[in-house]
């Protein structure tokens, strides 16, 4: 079946059903970012990562009837508007989840690269010269820190 092909099936579909699939692909949405905040939050972060095809696959599925819905949003109203304003609430519910999930992401992010960081300034530490400067001091060479480590930015 051609995308097109698929496009016009759902825009001619009967308005509650549309509305339903919509509104469950939305909620089943909203449980697995539901599941992959809860997961990192404990800090398990591998557990999480498996969420990730699902939550992606779902994503795509709401978006798809999410832009049927807007493209025949005044047949909706007319055929099913008590289905239309419940899945209004349900994106509503998604845009909540979302943003927590993503302010959850990022603090564990931000946790991992300070680990890291704080990992690569003390290998880096241990494998410069102690000697002393001209002041009396031992000198720190920043060059010498953290050699052989990298930090992924991608999580």
């Amino acid at each position: 079946m051609t995308a097109a092909a698929r496009l016009a099936a759902l825009d001619n579909m009967p308005a509650i059903d549309l509305c339903q699939m919509a509104e469950t692909a939305l909620t089943s949405l909203v449980d697995i970012m539901n599941q992959e905040t809860t997961l990192l939050r404990a800090g398990h972060l591998r557990q999480a990562s498996t969420l990730t095809p699902d939550k992606a696959r779902l994503a795509q599925d709401y978006v798809g009837f999410a832009r049927s819905v807007q493209r025949q949003a005044d047949r909706l109203k007319r055929e099913a508007p008590n289905a239309l304003d419940r899945l209004r609430h349900g994106h509503e519910a998604l845009a909540t989840q979302m943003a927590e999930n993503l302010r959850v992401l990022a603090t564990a992010r931000n946790v991992t690269e300070d680990i890291l960081t704080d990992v690569a300034k003390i290998v880096g530490q241990q494998n410069k010269a102690k000697a002393y400067g001209r002041a009396g001091t031992i000198t720190a060479d920043p060059a010498n820190s953290a050699r052989g480590l990298a930090v992924n930015r991608a999580l």
